[in-house]
Parts: structure tokens; sequence; C-alpha cells
């Protein structure tokens, strides 16, 4: 099979795009990708600064209140699926470790993954994304979708 010139230079052109480096975005830049993608994105940081504020004071209850269930938890090898806030709340430790906690604590707003399913934090150890909760999706809610330790 040949190649056009025109499509192996892009080919060429793609492949070493794929070798090259990311630039770094800016947290202006991550704020216009997550209210482009997903809208409202003030809402995506007041669920994160409360999910850091739970981590700092130890309340596992928040991790649940902004969670939407069943919730997949990857942890310990397994995957489970958590039903309810108190499930959450009651097997934090276990559910959470303390290297995706730490993870969220961490998190530059500037390595946010944002993607068309959510906002990933840590590298994808805790996904985030904005669900509507009516048929024209006038109201929506930002919430844990996955956890990934």
């Amino acid at each position: 099979m040949f190649l056009r010139p025109a499509t192996a230079l892009l080919s060429a052109l793609l492949l070493a795009g794929a070798a090259m480096p990311a630039f770094a975005q800016s947290e202006e830049d991550i704020h216009a990708n997550i209210e482009a993608i997903h809208g409202n994105a003030d809402g995506f940081f007041e669920v994160f600064s409360l999910l850091q504020d739970a981590v700092m004071f130890g309340d596992p209850v928040t991790w649940g209140q902004y969670s939407f269930f069943p919730l997949t938890v990857n942890a310990n090898g397994e995957t489970y699926d958590v039903l309810e806030e108190q499930d959450l709340a009651d097997n934090f430790d276990m559910l959470v470790s303390p290297d995706t906690q730490q993870a969220l604590l961490n998190q530059d707003v500037a390595d946010l993954i944002v993607t068309d399913e959510g906002v990933g934090i840590g590298n994808g150890a805790v996904w985030i994304t904005n669900v509507c909760l009516d048929d024209d999706c006038a109201q929506t809610q930002w919430g844990i979708i996955a956890i990934n330790n």
C-alpha cells in the first residue's frame, strides 16, 4: 500500500507530535475547559475544595454526600460497587487509600485531567463529573463517579 506524499507527511507529523511533551495549561485554561465541556466549572471547584477539606479534617461523610451511587471503587486489587453514602463512610479507610487522599490534597489545578467523561484528580485516582438531574439538564450536580486507588 502506498501513501500519498501529503498523507505520509501528515502521518509523520502526528507521530512526531505524539512523542512531544504536552504543554502545561494554566488554571484559567482548565477552568475554561471544564466550563466548555461540562458547564458550571465553579461548581466543580466548589466540590473539589469540599473534598480537600474533608480529607484534611477526616470527614468521610462529605465524600458520600458528593458521590453518585452505586459508586465504583477500585481498591486493594478489587472492584467494589458502593451502594450508598453510609457504606462509603463506614469503609472509607479501606476504600480511599492514604495515597489517593494525599493526591487530592496535592493536586495542582493546572494538572487536572479534563475529558468528556469528567475531571480526573490525582492522575485519575478520583473522577468527578457534572450530572444532569432533569431531562433538559437545567439542573446539574457535580459528584464523584469513580475512585481508583
